[in-house]
């Protein structure tokens, strides 16, 4: 359906030597092995990024991850289910074009009228990127191994970024406005079937990645408490 949402529930762990064997020992049946080139793209004064915003180009697709947030504090009704929470990331995806510009115009600086506006959202070039003043500030490659574990309605993915970096996701994918709660369970119980203990969270691809190549920008990220 044009304009449906969905949210990505993730917890990141850093993988080794036996993440294979033991995800054949769990029953997780591997769905393929693909590579893919990442862009993202935000303005120069990194509009999108300190709202936490990601703006991403994936094999000629558009998406847009926005931060959510728990509805009615359904997940803070317990200590353990708090941790659980506090090592995965939830982001809403936004992958229709017209969405995704309209919700990119509405946080950027710049004043962009509605006549370009309606301009640009009847485009399937990129000019939309220059009119709005967004470059690209991070482009890699990742061969990523897929995984599903049926039982518990989870994917796992081992990622291998092309600056040398490998790390594994467990994600579950609910409609907006799903069961948060019942996801974070799902991935917690895979997250103990795969032996993991770490309490704290996992640094991602990007958070390496900016880190490595781009300092300006990830320290104004760790500033605003984004990373």
């Amino acid at each position: 359906m044009v304009g449906q949402m969905s949210v990505e529930v993730e917890r990141k762990f850093l993988c080794n030597a036996d993440t294979l064997k033991t995800l054949e020992e769990i029953g997780a049946v591997c769905v393929g092995q693909r590579q893919f080139q990442d862009q993202y793209f935000d303005t120069p004064v990194f509009d999108l990024t300190l709202n936490d915003m990601w703006l991403r180009k994936r094999k000629g697709c558009w998406e847009l991850k926005c931060p959510t947030t728990a509805v009615n504090g359904t997940e803070e009704t317990s200590g353990e289910q708090s941790k659980a929470a506090a090592l995965c990331s939830r982001y809403k995806e936004i992958t229709n074009l017209p969405d995704i510009q309209l919700r990119v115009k509405e946080v950027i600086k710049e004043d962009v009228d509605s006549e370009t506006t309606e301009k640009i959202s009847s485009q399937e070039d990129e000019s939309w990127l220059g009119i709005m003043n967004l470059v690209c500030f991070a482009e890699f490659t990742t061969v990523r191994r897929s995984f599903t574990l049926e039982e518990e309605g989870v994917q796992i993915d081992l990622d291998q970024a092309d600056f040398g970096y490998h790390v594994g996701e467990i994600e579950v994918l609910i409609p907006e406005g799903g069961d948060v709660q019942s996801a974070l369970e799902k991935i917690e119980r895979t997250a103990q079937k795969l032996g993991l203990t770490g309490h704290q969270r996992v640094e991602g691809k990007m958070h390496i990645y900016l880190k490595r190549n781009r300092p300006e920008h990830y320290e104004k990220l760790l500033s605003a408490h984004v990373l």
